[in-house]
């Protein structure tokens, strides 16, 4: 699926404790029209000044960095409402933080030897707002709700105020389902399938798919294992 560019040039910071690693994604993004790489840094304290300085739209975030990391970057990073998107980057995807960094704000996951496409369509994924869950990422937050105790379970009461419709869409979503792919499911435009999602995370107070994917799971409107699961 393409991802329209955003209005305006997408504002990134690059941020990981290999120059080479940080080089090479600055002078990928830099030769896109519609993205400008506005800063990059070695570790997540020079991350947080230099957000502060450049003010960034999307972040890409080394997971593992000495000093202050990642995951707690992140969460620094993303609270507040005028907060970028962070695109955590690794090196494996199956990272045993890819579940921790999706809970502390992260948008998705880039694996850094991904291809030159991937990486812009990810930038551009996350300036429009969207989620970037591989296959492989939302096969591992499967296996770690599968591994939780079922009495940790959250209770679903805060899905109450969902129509029947949205939280069919909600299925979809948490089994990694485009709109492309839930519009074919439930036979509806894929329009509507937006009209839905946005309705479904404005009521849930959620800041994107990412977070509609893991409260899916944590209230057990999917269950991992059950495919036809959505009580």
């Amino acid at each position: 699926m393409t991802i329209p560019a955003a209005p305006g040039p997408i504002r990134v910071l690059v941020v990981d404790d290999q120059e080479l690693v940080r080089s090479g994604f600055c002078v990928i993004l830099d030769t896109v029209e519609g993205i400008t790489v506005v800063g990059e840094a070695a570790n997540g304290e020079a991350a947080l000044s230099a957000a502060a300085a450049h003010h960034p739209d999307v972040v890409l975030m080394d997971i593992r960095m000495p000093g202050m990391d990642g995951l707690e970057a992140t969460r620094l990073l993303t609270r507040g409402p005028a907060a970028p998107k962070v695109v955590m980057l690794t090196t494996f995807d199956l990272d045993e933080y890819v579940y921790e960094a999706l809970r502390a704000g992260a948008s998705g996951f880039l694996l850094k030897d991904s291809p030159r496409a991937d990486l812009i369509a990810a930038v551009r994924a996350a300036a429009a707002g969207n989620a970037l869950l591989a296959p492989s990422v939302t096969r591992r937050l499967i296996e770690a709700f599968a591994r939780r105790p079922p009495e940790t379970a959250p209770s679903p009461a805060r899905l109450a105020s969902l129509t029947a419709r949205e939280r069919e869409v909600l299925v979809q979503l948490a089994r990694g389902g485009s709109n492309t792919e839930i519009a074919a499911t439930l036979f509806v435009s894929e329009a509507t399938v937006k009209t839905h999602v946005g309705n479904l995370l404005a009521k849930l107070g959620l800041r994107d798919r990412v977070q509609a994917v893991i409260l899916a799971y944590e209230t057990g409107i999917v269950v991992p294992g059950d495919p036809s699961a959505h009580p």
